[in-house]
């Protein structure tokens, strides 16, 4: 299954990877594979994960993430990159 990054979520994303990169050396290549690892596990089985007010919600593995996606279209799309510790619902104006 195809994916598409939100506008929003897509600056998310990039400013976490400046966010590691100031933080350490490499731990920005780490992050991004955390991240693409998660976007390929939403693409290969998107119903594995829970609905929460018909977006779901798959997290990153060693980092404080979450992708928020739902499926449309025979594709996943990703509505936000989502710190699991700050504004939990800034979110959902995207829906």
């Amino acid at each position: 299954m195809k994916f598409f990054l939100h506008p929003q979520a897509q600056e998310e994303l990039e400013q976490a990877i400046l966010f590691y990169k100031k933080q350490q050396a490499g731990l920005e290549k780490r992050f991004i594979e955390a991240v693409e690892d998660a976007i390929n596990r939403a693409c290969r089985n998107p119903l594995l994960y829970r609905t929460i007010d018909d977006v779901r919600k798959c997290r990153l593995l060693h980092f404080p993430y979450a992708i928020i996606f739902r499926t449309k279209s025979a594709q996943v799309e990703i509505i936000a990159i989502m710190h699991l510790r700050k504004q939990p619902n800034y979110w959902q104006s995207r829906k």
